[in-house]
């Protein structure tokens, strides 16, 4: 932790604006949205620059402002021409430790180190640690050594740099491609943990069922498309759901050293538990647990980060079986254009483009959010708001 970026932080952060935090990835909203309502000056530079983003803070986008489609590498090549302090960062940054290199070299990162991120995103060696400590993974095997594989059992193909389910298909027979893993498929739910670490020690702060692949969001196959909070399971007596991914936690803290704001993906099996990718840094599903738990994300990262400070928080006691937070990412079906301003009533939107922005197939619209009182009204809401768009953008209505 860079004694800079130490000496720069609370109130003095909150009052100089020479101590911006720039915020980076493919989309931050509702990262910034988090660091805006606890009073952190920040500045944002994305893929994206939606119109809810430019409202909250001064953003940029790489298409827009500088001409460039998104890479990791044009996010540092943009954040030469910007002023700011520090930088935090989010999906797809864990990819490209070269680039977070690069602008540790200029600046003090707020989030894991280089280092710390290409260590946990070792996949082999990641899952053999995970093995030797006892916890359930799945088989996985990088694409060398791939050869022979189980036919008894089904495995995924994964791209080494994965993220939001891209490229993600169930092998039969073929073979793996360059820069890909084979892991075996666990089936179960898709699920996903956030927990806020000092190094040392960390608390769990919530645990998500995933929405994967589901068409009334316009995308299929294992493409990430939302989530629902709190996971059902984790409310049922007798299921030590919990418990196990809180030991997760502190095994990836204490042998990874992670700072800050992290969260993994998780197949839950029964009761069974297994890890299938850890993200170090901000995730979309945890906005939802910032409306469900009234905690600040944003203040945790950097109380976790600048401070070593954690929350004092036991998710058990928040955990309640009579509200739902829900949001889904809504993707693009065909070539469009959005049809001026796209909020409209009886939908809480997010991530909101242009009016009369091209809309790109396979690209994420915006995102709903809804909440309600059981698992299922949630996720109906979702659908409804989706419905309502899709007939909005597309001209069914």
């Amino acid at each position: 932790m860079s004694e800079d970026l130490r000496r720069k932080s609370g109130s003095e952060m909150t009052s100089s604006q020479e101590c911006r935090i720039l915020v980076i990835g493919i989309s931050v909203r509702a990262f910034v949205e988090s660091a805006v309502q606890s009073r952190y000056p920040v500045v944002a530079l994305d893929a994206f620059g939606d119109e809810d983003l430019r409202a909250l803070a001064g953003c940029y986008s790489l298409p827009r402002d500088f001409n460039v489609p998104y890479s990791a590498r044009a996010l540092f090549e943009a954040s030469r021409q910007l002023d700011f302090h520090s930088v935090a960062y989010t999906s797809n940054l864990e990819n490209h430790p070269e680039i977070l290199q690069r602008f540790e070299s200029t600046h003090p990162l707020a989030g894991n180190s280089p280092a710390s991120v290409a260590a946990i995103r070792d996949w082999p060696v990641l899952f053999a640690r995970l093995r030797a400590g006892g916890f359930s993974v799945p088989e996985t095997l990088s694409r060398q050594n791939s050869r022979g594989l189980d036919e008894g059992r089904q495995w995924l193909s994964k791209p080494v740099k994965s993220g939001g389910g891209h490229g993600i298909f169930l092998l039969h027979g073929q073979t793996p491609e360059k820069e890909t893993l084979v892991q075996e498929f666990i089936a179960g739910k898709a699920c996903s943990a956030t927990f806020v670490a000092n190094g040392s020690e960390t608390v769990l702060l919530g645990i998500t069922e995933q929405l994967i692949g589901d068409c009334h969001f316009g995308t299929q196959g294992y493409r990430y498309c939302g989530n629902i909070l709190p996971l059902p399971e984790a409310l049922e007596p007798g299921l030590p759901v919990v418990s196990r991914v809180r030991r997760l936690c502190e095994f990836l803290v204490r042998e990874y050293g992670l700072i800050g704001i992290n969260g993994f993906d998780f197949i839950l099996n029964r009761d069974e538990v297994y890890l299938i990718e850890v993200n170090p840094r901000y995730s979309a599903s945890m906005e939802l647990i910032e409306r469900a738990y009234g905690l600040s994300i944003f203040g945790c990262h950097m109380e976790a980060v600048v401070d070593r400070r954690l929350p004092e928080f036991r998710l058990e006691s928040r955990l309640s079986s009579d509200r739902f937070f829900g949001k889904s990412i809504l993707f693009c079906e065909k070539d469009s254009v959005c049809p001026g301003v796209l909020n409209m009533p009886g939908c809480q939107l997010r991530d909101i483009p242009a009016p009369d922005q091209l809309l790109r197939k396979g690209s994420p619209v915006c995102t709903l959010l809804a909440q309600g009182a059981t698992r299922a009204e949630t996720y109906g809401e979702l659908v409804r708001q989706a419905r309502l768009l899709r007939d909005r953008i597309y001209g069914n209505a």
